[in-house]
């Protein structure tokens, strides 16, 4: 309601064109798809990755559309974050949004954040091995780059 339905329309399109560029900057990087290991922001180490990729993917999440069509080219999926950790901060922004807000519950996300971002480090770490490639999709807050292994090197897409 904020800014009204043609703005929030040009907002959506916005963001359909950037998975758009997304998707052809990958295509444009030719990779060997059996060499590549995918890790998705909010996606918990729980078995059940390909499943929850699924289910959002038919609910029209273009992210997780594209991360099926990475998987039907060979890549692999990999469980990318501590449950418990995305179980609390989900209890955090919960109360956030009901109104419960105070410095403390910032401090709080902040932290979580922070913690997540630790986890996805040693997760990536862990799990790709020298000569994979790994493909991050991470929300705009997350810091995982900057503590990565330095064993690993980082190319951020340019896609606009």
């Amino acid at each position: 309601q904020r800014y009204g339905v043609h703005k929030w329309r040009h907002h959506l399109k916005k963001i359909d064109e950037l998975w758009t560029d997304i998707e052809n900057c990958l295509e444009q990087i030719h990779l060997c798809y059996s060499q590549v290991k995918i890790y998705q922001d909010g996606l918990p180490v729980c078995g059940n990755e390909l499943q929850i990729v699924e289910e959002i993917a038919n609910r029209c999440g273009r992210n997780h559309k594209l991360l099926l069509t990475l998987i039907n080219k060979g890549a692999t999926l990999i469980g990318t974050e501590d449950p418990n950790l995305l179980t609390k901060e989900y209890q955090l922004i919960k109360n956030a949004t009901s109104g419960k807000v105070n410095r403390e519950t910032a401090t709080a996300l902040k932290n979580y954040i922070a913690e997540r971002d630790a986890f996805i480090a040693r997760r990536i770490d862990e799990t790709l091995k020298e000569g994979e490639t790994g493909i991050l999709f991470l929300g705009m807050l997350h810091k995982v780059t900057e503590i990565l292994p330095s064993d690993i090197t980082v190319e951020n897409l340019k896609y606009y």
